[in-house]
Formats: C-alpha cells, sequence, structure tokens
C-alpha cells in the first residue's frame, strides 16, 4: 500500500468517525438559553458611545503603529541601500508614504475624537 492510499483511507475513517464523537459529547440541554433569561450572561455594561470610542481608539492605534513601521522599515532599507540610488529612491518613497498615512491617521484620531466628543454633548 502506496503513501498516498493509506492517507486516503485515513482520511476517510476520519470523516466516518467524525459524527460518532459528536455524539459523544454531553448534553447541553437547552443549549444555553436560560443563562439569557436569568441574567447569568454578562454582556457589558458601559455605554455605546464608550464602547464606539474604544473601538475607534483601538483602529487607529493599529494603524498608527503600521505606519510607523513602515517609516522604519524605509529607514532600514535607506540605511542598507549602499549607496545604490534605486533602493534609495525606493526608500524615499516609502518614509514619504508612512509620513502621509502617519498624518492620515493623526488627522483621523482628531476628527474621531471631535465627533464622539460633540455626539457625548449632545446626547447628554
Amino acid at each position: 500500500m502506496r503513501g498516498g492510499e493509506k492517507m486516503k483511507k485515513l482520511l476517510i475513517s476520519l470523516l466516518l468517525l467524525a459524527p460518532a464523537t459528536a455524539l459523544a459529547q454531553p448534553s447541553v440541554g437547552d443549549w444555553g438559553v436560560n443563562d439569557f433569561a436569568t441574567g447569568g450572561v454578562n454582556l457589558g455594561t458601559r455605554p455605546l458611545r464608550e464602547t464606539i470610542a474604544g473601538v475607534v481608539n483601538i483602529v487607529l492605534g493599529f494603524l498608527g503603529i503600521l505606519a510607523t513601521l513602515i517609516i522604519l522599515f524605509g529607514g532600514f532599507k535607506w540605511m542598507t541601500s549602499q549607496g545604490n540610488s534605486d533602493k534609495v529612491d525606493e526608500a524615499k518613497k516609502m518614509i514619504g508614504a508612512g509620513i502621509i498615512g502617519l498624518v492620515i491617521v493623526l488627522v483621523a484620531y482628531a476628527i474621531a475624537r471631535f465627533v464622539l466628543a460633540s455626539v457625548a454633548n449632545e446626547t447628554v
């Protein structure tokens, strides 16, 4: 028997036994529906505007880190170009793109902060 045939038989055996292993799991009863009715599940108590502000901060923070890494990678590429003008130009473009991206992220952060603060002041 070749390796491919053994693998095929093993895969077929696993696929045929998968439903039996799923049935071997303990019963879950009401599938957790009563946990929602009795208050056993805490879904969060923060107001919606704080949740949105947190998500916006996380996303913009990630994008800011990404832009900073692009700038650092461009600087590394420039330092390791060994005077090759094509590599230096490529590194300059990368640094320029990273700086533009960082400015866009900072402006987006300022706009989002202004909008969220305005919404919070008007809805309170």
